[in-house]
């Protein structure tokens, strides 16, 4: 398994106007992807090396640990609401509100950041087209990673970013608009891809494919190791006729191979004899490699063991400290990561003095850290009622005019 970028939808409007279809809403601009203009050239892109196909169906099409992690991770991830303020004033109501609610025509809120996340995991990139009518960000698609290539500029920074699909190539210029953005995961020794958990776990999965595989292998052969039938005859030196060579093959081909003949007890006779080939599994210390490789493969994620039911990790006292680990460790960065990134980029578009933030109060998982924090500040009697608000995450306390 070798390395690269990951997948997801781009919306109906992209995938209209790139296989040449109409669109039916009228006197709108749909996505820049799917119109192909022809635009110059800043320079041979960046391509990578990583062979994403290979590492998105072995590592999260064909592997269930990698596939929990990817789906647990995105689910939670896209299930915290955002909040919207215009300085310290809470928004209910605000076209970045429905815009992030109903991001294009394809897609709704949850759906959409569940792919953006998703990507982040396989691919540890993730690219959003903003797709703008004059002044006015109407439509934002999600891309795949491994169709947008970066193209740097002179001095070594992207300029430009080239999407590439069904053989047409459409260029992204990073001026004056940025109709692009780019997060990507921190990667050591690249500077314009990302390094995605996926593949620092390539291995581990490769392990744990394997092992799925010689499990398989081993119930299609009557689930028993590999091993040899030796024949030496009545004086210890004799050897078979093809005809006799041909027999023994189909007789045991069709009365002791496969899971249907599992247990079927082999008769041996004439000088033949059974010596067994290779190691068993409980030479091979099957199930604890397995385990060994999956728990490998969720600590690369961030996922602790225990949520995926993975025996032999007892690191948490119970399943609501581990859910809480994921939580803190895990989801809340990324998320805080994404917020950040959209207030930089988009959130200017749509006037001065806004900013994103997230509703802790509404995950349930935090709620018994909230309630913990909640009674320590009731039994404050040192603070001000307005210092404990300030504490918890509220302003101070508003008292009506008489």
């Amino acid at each position: 398994m070798t390395e690269n970028l990951g997948a997801t939808r781009a919306g109906q409007g992209l995938w209209a106007r790139f296989f040449n279809r109409t669109t039916q809403v009228q006197n709108t601009k749909a996505s820049a992807v799917g119109s192909l203009i022809a635009l110059s050239t800043l320079g041979r892109p960046v391509w990578t090396p990583r062979d994403y196909d290979r590492l998105a169906r072995e590592g999260y099409e064909q592997n269930a640990v990698a596939f929990r992690c990817v789906r647990m991770i995105a689910e939670a991830a896209a299930s915290v609401p955002w909040l919207l303020y215009e300085n310290a004033v809470e928004l209910e109501e605000h076209p970045l509100l429905s815009l992030l609610a109903r991001p294009n025509l394809g897609e709704g809120g949850v759906e959409f950041l569940e792919a953006w996340y998703g990507h982040l995991q396989v691919a540890g990139n993730a690219y959003l087209e903003a797709v703008t009518i004059g002044e006015t960000v109407r439509e934002l698609h999600v891309l795949r990673p491994d169709r947008m290539k970066v193209v740097p500029g002179p001095r070594g920074w992207p300029d430009a970013f080239e999407y590439a699909v069904n053989g047409r190539t459409i260029m992204f210029r990073d001026e004056p608009d940025h109709p692009i953005l780019h997060m990507k995961a921190f990667h050591p020794t690249d500077d314009h891809y990302g390094l995605s958990p996926l593949e620092a776990a390539a291995k581990a999965v490769d392990i744990h494919n394997a092992a799925g595989a010689w499990n398989k292998a081993l119930l299609d052969n009557a689930a028993r190791p590999s091993g040899a039938l030796v024949y030496k005859g009545v004086g210890g030196d004799q050897s078979l006729n093809d005809e006799q060579f041909e027999r023994l093959k189909t007789q045991l081909e069709e009365n002791y191979s496969g899971a249907g003949n599992a247990g079927r007890p082999l008769l041996l006779e004439g000088g033949l004899d059974w010596q067994q080939m290779g190691l068993g599994p409980r030479d091979l210390d099957f199930n604890e490699a397995k385990n060994a490789a999956a728990r490998e493969i969720s600590l690369a994620f961030g996922v602790p063991p225990m949520l995926l039911g993975i025996p032999g990790d007892n690191t948490f006292a119970n399943y609501k400290e581990a859910n809480l680990v994921l939580w803190r460790q895990t989801v809340l960065p990324l998320v805080r990561k994404t917020v950040t990134a959209f207030s930089h980029w988009l959130v200017p578009r749509f006037g001065d003095f806004l900013r994103l933030d997230i509703d802790l109060d509404a995950v349930s998982a935090l709620t018994l850290e909230r309630d913990g924090l909640w009674t320590r500040m009731k039994e404050a009697d040192f603070l001000s009622d307005d210092e404990k608000r300030a504490t918890v995450g509220y302003g101070p306390q508003v008292v009506p005019h008489q």
